[in-house]
């Protein structure tokens, strides 16, 4: 096994027994302090994320992506503020969620309890950093995270600071680490890391979930990517409708959870899809449609594998449908 995932997970093995047994309290205040210690260094991980920007540039990586990677002072609040929302939720370990008794006499519960050590493989947003450490340590779970090559100095950063700051919440510093090499190797001792990482959880791309899926040897918990749809019905206003589209789609594309297709009701689509797609146009979006679309609007001929995509840019497939039952149809079929 890689010298450098032995090493973390027997590490992180050593603090999850620590964060089993911690109070509520306790978690709460290595949370807190890691939230104060992200806005406390907010420049200095302006500072390093800089340096992804700049190979990111130099690289020629599109806008959107880019967008994906970058941090300033109002998002690095906003993953504080999101690390002290998942402080302010109850805590899961301990609820029990039934009891019952034996004809013997005997008593039977089942009660939450922590995972363990789990290993978090994602892609380019180095907020992930922050979100899926602090959901692992609510539940009682050290966490070994593994980011993309792209984001490794803003990711390197951030983790120092919470370290830094688990510690002096009297916490192990360990229930937090961040695997520094990225190179392919790092990640598939991971999916094989039995006995060190209890559960994996693959963040990002098709590509990347499918890879650790096929070849983990090691428990997986198979998320989805984010091909989210948006449909008008016909009882919708025109220019809710048209406002809602344009900031699902085009405020951020890149994110996961940025609009890819929209499905309108045919009794709304003449009236709907001219002021919407004026509006999708004035925001750089390309539009693809089914043949009623192009029948309304000047847009090239969607395909199937269009519906099938997360595009993660400024481009929405868009199909008119005759009912809200077909608009569930199609989510159903395409949607992750």
């Amino acid at each position: 096994m890689n010298e450098l995932i032995e090493r973390l997970g027997k590490e992180a093995k050593a603090a999850a027994r620590v964060l089993a047994v911690c109070s509520s309290e306790k978690k709460n205040k290595g949370l807190f302090s890691i939230a104060d210690a992200l806005e406390t260094h907010a420049d200095m991980i302006i500072k390093e994320n800089e340096l992804d920007i700049e190979k990111a540039v130099q690289k020629g990586t599109p806008k959107q992506m880019i967008d994906r990677l970058q941090l300033d002072q109002g998002r690095i609040k906003a993953m504080a503020e999101g690390v002290r929302q998942v402080a302010a939720l109850p805590d899961p370990v301990g609820e029990v969620l039934s009891m019952w008794q034996r004809p013997n006499g005997l008593t039977i519960g089942q009660k939450r309890v922590p995972l363990g050590v789990i290993g978090i493989i994602y892609e380019s947003r180095p907020n992930v950093t922050a979100d899926a450490a602090a959901l692992c340590l609510k539940s009682g779970n050290a966490v070994i995270l593994r980011g993309g090559s792209d984001a490794i100095c803003s990711n390197k950063i951030i983790a120092k600071v919470m370290r830094s700051a688990l510690e002096q919440a009297g916490l192990p510093a360990s229930c937090v680490a961040l695997v520094e090499d990225t190179s392919r190797e790092t990640a598939t001792e991971m999916m094989k890391a039995n006995g060190l990482i209890d559960v994996l959880i693959p963040r990002g791309g098709a590509g990347l979930i499918s890879t650790v899926v096929q070849n983990a040897t090691i428990p997986v918990i198979e998320t989805g990517t984010g091909n989210c749809h948006v449909y008008v019905d016909e009882s919708a206003d025109v220019q809710t409708a048209t406002d809602i589209i344009v900031n699902a789609k085009a405020s951020r594309p890149s994110v996961c959870n940025a609009a890819e297709t929209l499905l309108v009701h045919q009794a709304k689509a003449k009236e709907f899809l001219p002021k919407a797609y004026e509006a999708l146009a004035k925001a750089g979006v390309t539009v693809r449609g089914c043949e009623k679309t192009c029948g309304i609007i000047p847009v090239v001929l969607a395909t199937e594998e269009d519906y099938k995509t997360e595009f993660l840019d400024y481009i929405l497939a868009v199909k008119v449908v005759e009912d809200i039952d077909e608009a569930i149809e199609h989510i159903a079929t395409y949607s992750t």
